[in-house]
């Protein structure tokens, strides 16, 4: 018999991980600055070409 193995995360693990989220974020640890500096980063790395063209990919 054929198992399927279920690949990603479990209900208790997404909990443990929005949890931690949650307690980073009220002690300080992840602040509005540090998520706009993650998304700036994402967007230059998804947008790479437009940050070589000379496009501000700043969000602030």
């Amino acid at each position: 018999m054929a198992y399927r193995y279920r690949r990603g995360i479990s209900l208790i693990g997404l909990i443990y991980i929005l949890i931690g989220l949650y307690v980073a974020w009220v002690y300080d640890y992840i602040t509005p600055g540090l998520l706009r500096d993650i998304a700036e980063a994402l967007l230059a790395v998804l947008l790479w070409f437009l940050v070589l063209l000379g496009v501000d990919l700043h969000l602030g």
